[in-house]
């Protein structure tokens, strides 16, 4: 198959192949970029950690300093690339799927690449998901613009490369996928799922071989529970409902307070600030796995947990506020687990024999991810993968239940992702009707029978416009005036003369989607544009009007 025919079968809103096969092609280049950013991150920690994620074994002295250096080293890399490239991790993501086919700026991932590891490395409380997103997007982004594919298979691809960054970040194929759709797309699409799966596939695959096929939550024990925790399950989820409420504004109010500091500042303070916590408090640094192995190995401690989390969810706030690149599913994960083995030392007293601190972990986890990022069965389904254990399955979803309803329905929470772009001036939302047109390349739906004439002459415009048919659109050229669409003026027919009108036409690539031709015409709701090679401007390849377009939106709309 050539290119010219797999870009033309890529414009059709349909499960293929040749899609399939991209997918798993996206997906495997963004496993490829986050292995070697967790190769990186591990083998540089291995030089003076014994353990990764582990600094309490680090002196007093180099976790304050630790920090302050790597934030100094993120303002200089930033510094060089130009701080407009600076806009990371999954909310940027999103806006640049939602609004630029998923197309990511090479020097923004660059940041990301070595700010995110020297982040990570130095035990800024930052998850590794939010780089590890951007580099999937990225990946699918570099294949997309190198094979010149149509833009609609293109931010297909973008999803394929988001689902294999979280699969190879958590090994959780399956939540990546609905984590795709939930929090990035936020649209089910049969011809999207079937891409975005098989890539979220090749992502573990790929990280399992390198890593193992260890798991975040593989240090918790999992105790079923009676039917008697049930009823103070719902307390814990609303309490899980409120905190992640609290959570998000105080984020924001972090982010929205420091704004008008310049970046450098910035991310010193937050050197500073993650130094003196991690000299206090060292079970505080780190992505998120260092407050689970505490909750693991000292689950009865109030005190100690206690403080951890107090300062696990000071750090994270101040290192994702100032600007740190980083994810926040990490931190959220291990701040879910303290909470929830918190939450067990009351639930010991309903069954006094057994002991369900890793459960009661395990579920504050599940209630404080969903209600913080808006994503309940993205988390439900990432406890079923991290616990392999079914029985986690029903009382997972009575406390992300009710996490998500207190959050949304008491305090009025969103999602920190939106509530982030919203705060950046990034656009997320896109009107159903160019969301559907989105979805289908220019080129399966525009009109290759049509006719070029490279001419001005009035008298030769009107002879060719005799000879041609009538279904068969006639496009003129000429230096002054560029491409028009001629036709015959009806109102001058009946009036017993014979004279010619032209319509403006603009061009588009075979790359544009149906929603770029709307966005030229949506205005005059009348017109056409004309399509041309990617590679050769000159070469005209169809024209598709404005009754196409509605016609598609009005009969249509339900097969895309």
């Amino acid at each position: 198959m050539s290119l010219d025919t797999l870009r033309r079968s890529l414009a059709k809103p349909k499960t293929s192949a040749q899609l399939c096969l991209l997918g798993a092609g996206a997906g495997l280049l963004a496993a490829i970029l986050i292995i070697a950013f967790r190769l990186t991150i591990e083998l540089i920690q291995g030089t003076f950690l014994d353990k990764p994620d582990d600094f309490t074994e680090l002196s007093e002295l180099h976790r304050l300093f630790l920090p302050v250096l790597a934030a100094l080293l993120i303002a200089v890399f930033a510094a060089l690339t130009g701080f407009k490239h600076y806009r990371l991790g999954i909310p940027y993501v999103i806006n640049r799927i939602k609004h630029h086919y998923g197309h990511m700026p090479i020097w923004n991932s660059a940041n990301q690449f070595f700010g995110g590891a020297v982040a990570l490395i130095s035990g800024f409380s930052v998850g590794r998901e939010g780089p590890s997103v951007h580099m999937g997007a990225t990946a699918a982004s570099i294949l997309s613009e190198r094979l010149h594919l149509p833009l609609n298979a293109a931010r297909t691809l973008a999803g394929c490369g988001v689902a294999a960054g979280i699969a190879a970040s958590f090994n959780t194929p399956l939540a990546a996928v609905i984590f795709v759709m939930e929090v990035v797309l936020r649209e089910y699409k049969i011809h999207i799922f079937v891409p975005v799966m098989l890539a979220s596939v090749i992502g573990a695959m790929s990280t399992q071989y390198v890593f193992g096929n260890s798991s975040e939550l593989a240090l918790i024990h999992i105790t079923p529970l009676s039917f008697w925790h049930y009823p103070y399950l719902i307390i814990c989820g609303a309490a899980l409902g409120a905190v992640a409420f609290a959570f998000n504004q105080n984020l924001m109010l972090i982010i929205k307070t420091f704004k008008p500091i310049s970046m450098f500042p910035r991310l010193l303070l937050a050197g500073l600030i993650a130094g003196l916590i991690g000299y206090a408090v060292p079970g505080a640094m780190g992505s998120g796995m260092s407050a689970i192995t505490q909750a693991v190995e000292s689950p009865h401690n109030l005190q100690l947990l206690t403080t951890i989390l107090i300062a696990k969810l000071m750090a994270t706030l101040f290192a994702i506020g100032l600007g740190i690149p980083g994810g926040i599913i990490g931190p959220v994960i291990g701040l879910g687990v303290i909470m929830g083995t918190l939450m067990s030392f009351f639930a010991q007293f309903i069954e006094p024999s057994v002991d369900v601190a890793g459960t009661y972990g395990v579920l504050g986890m599940a209630g404080l991810l969903a209600a913080t990022l808006h994503a309940p069965l993205a988390a439900l389904t990432a406890v079923m993968e991290l616990t392999s254990n079914p029985k986690i399955i029903v009382p997972a979803m009575l406390v992300i239940t009710t996490a998500y309803v207190t959050a949304l329905q008491a305090f009025g929470n969103r999602s920190i992702f939106i509530q982030q772009l919203d705060f950046q001036g990034l656009p997320y939302q896109v009107s159903p009707a160019k969301e559907a047109l989105q979805k289908v390349g220019i080129v399966a739906e525009m009109d290759e029978n049509f006719k070029l004439l490279y001419s001005d002459d009035k008298e030769q415009i009107k002879e060719t416009l005799s000879a041609v048919d009538s279904q068969t659109p006639l496009i003129v050229y000429d230096e002054q005036s560029g491409y028009r669409l001629a036709e015959y003026d009806l109102n001058l027919i009946s009036e017993g003369s014979v004279s010619v009108s032209y319509i403006e036409l603009q061009g588009l690539s075979t790359q544009a989607t149906l929603a770029d031709a709307f966005d030229v015409l949506k205005d005059k709701r009348s017109g056409a544009v004309y399509i041309y090679n990617q590679k050769d401007e000159k070469q005209i390849l169809g024209l598709l009007r404005w009754d196409q377009i509605r016609h598609i939106l009005t009969t249509r709309n339900s097969l895309l």
